[in-house]
């Protein structure tokens, strides 16, 4: 096997990804808790890496901290409502408390302080809450985001018929989907690629080992542009197509493409930057693409401050109008008028893929635990799940099959949005045909059960891997083949397969060689699937429980060839497992037909551990 593919189970080297953005509720220090702390330099880049790591998240901070900075912060907005003094006191405690290096510090309150008090001010959130809140009800308790039910269709659920593959000689589809892109304008081959700080690869030139590569780097970096162009560039519809790779000289039918479009840098973005890395990329997806129809989903890092997309109305200059406006005059070439109108409005919408099919693209900012703003109303922002069931029940109506795109996947989001979502889910099973959404970097699933039993598998929500490197992992992107457009078509998922630039090989070969993608794996063939329907992938998950060496296989594909080195345990495993049978949030019962070992708050901890943006 090439280097920089390591072959299962492979040695692991790094904590898995960890999210950067904002925890739910605080003031501008807030967003510094998800940020690593400084330490003086360690003897390597691999040592300081892995000593930085462990250390990030707001999860991390102790309950009397945590009580200590939201007195502090709630004090002195009480004293004096005052943004420029919030952020004075939220800047001088993460210093103190060396939450980062004090430029950071200074940054991140400086471009978060605004907007989170603007919606701290406009919540009823208070210290003991909010440290309930981000650190669980040991440290207090909170019920501001509590629990919520919409009403279903009182239209009759159609009978259930089983998915069923096409018949012989019916046509497929492939479907691009790209996530997660991340795209660094300071990335500087030969820089450092560890740092103290949330984002390496940038800066001043080095010496010696420990530079990053050319294409990209196995730290905690993001991509250059020349990448993600190499990507496109070998692409079969793309225009001046190069063959310099193991992809399917089959054309594609669609792309779909779920956000995450800037880079890590969160502490130092401003609304001009976030603009120019959605201009940039969208003219070379359109460049590469040709005439190509992409349909794209808002991601959580589009904004600045990184989360903060508060729901339509709020107005003026605190609203998300800078950016939904931006996106509907990207995107007008790709999408009709009427999905354009809700772009604008919610970042959400919908359009016909091809007579028959229907794409519903959800803005997930809004289930989403970071965003900051739903601590004044959690309870259906923008109406969106409500529109989504209007969505729905007019395609189950008209005979047509829903694929539904978003970048946060269901079962990362606040309780009450997964758990009606997932409702929604079990109503429309027979309408919705695929699911398919991005953010973790990672490779995996999230599956759908009737809610009766919770044991038949209704759908599944394919969380494809990222095109960024970060944190330690190669390129990807993914290829779905779905039944095509012919009468009675399920227009379901049949296969997927996923591609990978191998960092080390391309890094390593002479300067000026086109880089080489080369298929990683397909689905069925490496798994072992007789079909790639719900069903299917429930056993699949069952039979890892079981089977060692097919759990190590799908351990190696989750990161794209590039495992940690630290192998994956009994309690890692039992956490992975549940989680790739949970498609909605904090759900116990999901996990009982595994017998898990481990209680589930334990499982609920390695969640946490694992998830990235």
């Amino acid at each position: 096997m090439a280097a920089g593919v390591r072959a299962p189970p492979g040695p692991m080297a790094r904590p898995l990804c960890r999210r950067l953005p904002l925890a739910l509720a605080a003031l501008s220090l807030l967003s510094l808790l998800s940020l690593p702390v400084s330490a003086a330099s360690p003897p390597s880049p691999e040592e300081q890496l892995a000593a930085a790591a462990p250390r990030w998240g707001w999860r991390n901070v102790s309950c009397p901290a945590c009580r200590v900075l939201f007195g502090a912060l709630d004090l002195a907005l009480q004293l004096e409502p005052n943004v420029a003094r919030v952020g004075r006191v939220a800047s001088r405690l993460c210093q103190e408390l060396r939450l980062a290096r004090p430029p950071v510090c200074r940054q991140a309150v400086q471009l978060f302080q605004g907007d989170v008090v603007a919606a701290w001010a406009r919540s009823v959130l208070r210290p003991p809450e909010a440290c309930g809140l981000l650190l669980g009800p040991g440290c207090g308790h909170w019920d501001i985001l509590g629990a919520w039910n919409l009403s279903l269709p009182a239209a009759p659920k159609p009978p259930v018929r089983p998915p069923t593959p096409p018949p012989p000689g019916a046509p497929t589809a492939r479907i691009l989907f790209l996530t997660d892109l991340h795209w660094d304008r300071q990335y500087v081959p030969g820089s450092a690629a560890a740092c103290p700080d949330p984002l390496c690869c940038r800066g001043a030139l080095r010496e010696g080992p420990g530079a990053a590569g050319f294409w990209g780097s196995y730290s905690k970096c993001d991509l250059p542009l020349h990448t993600i162009d190499s990507l496109l560039a070998q692409l079969p519809n793309a225009t001046g197509h190069t063959s310099n790779s193991s992809s399917n000289s089959t054309g594609f039918a669609a792309a779909y493409w779920t956000g995450d479009i800037p880079a890590h840098n969160v502490w130092q973005q401003s609304r001009g930057d976030q603009l120019r890395a959605l201009r940039t990329v969208t003219a070379l997806l359109r460049a590469r693409l040709g005439g190509l129809r992409v349909f794209p989903a808002v991601g959580n890092h589009e904004a600045t401050p990184v989360n903060a997309f508060p729901p339509p109305y709020v107005r003026g200059n605190r609203s998300t109008a800078w950016l939904y406006d931006a996106m509907a005059e990207a995107w007008q070439d790709w999408l009709p008028p009427a999905a354009l109108r809700t772009l604008r409005v919610g970042g959400f919408y919908t359009a016909q893929v091809w007579p028959g099919l229907r794409l519903v693209s959800l803005n997930m900012n809004f289930c989403s635990q970071a965003n900051f703003w739903l601590l004044i109303n959690a309870t259906d922002p923008a109406g969106q799940l409500q529109w989504l069931m209007g969505v729905l029940a007019d395609a189950e109506r008209d005979g047509e099959k829903v694929h539904i795109i978003g970048h946060i996947p269901p079962a990362h989001c606040l309780r009450s949005w997964s758990w009606n979502y997932y409702r929604i889910v079990n109503r429309f099973e027979g309408t919705i045909a695929a699911q398919f959404f991005g953010h973790t970097h990672l490779d995996e699933f999230e599956l759908f059960y009737d809610e009766e039993t919770l044991s038949r598998p209704v759908s599944i929500a394919f969380i494809a891997p990222s095109v960024t490197t970060y944190i330690n992992l190669n390129p990807g992107y993914r290829v779905y083949e779905v039944a095509g457009s012919y009468p009675g078509s399920s227009h379901a998922v049949l296969d997927h397969e996923t591609f990978i630039l191998n960092l080390t090989e391309a890094n390593a070969a002479p300067p000026g060689t086109p880089p080489r993608w080369q298929r990683l794996y397909s689905a069925r063939q490496a798994y072992g699937l007789p079909a790639a329907f719900p069903a299917d992938w429930d056993r699949l998950v069952r039979r890892m429980q079981d089977e060692e060496q097919l759990f190590q296989l799908f351990w190696f594909h989750l990161h794209k060839g590039h495992p940690p080195r630290e192998p994956c345990g009994g309690p890692c495993k039992a956490a992975l497992l549940c989680a790739l049978r949970s498609g909605r949030a904090a759900d116990p019962a999901l996990c009982r037909p595994l017998r898990p070992a481990l209680p589930f708050p334990r499982i609920q901890e390695l969640w946490h551990q694992r998830r990235l943006c």
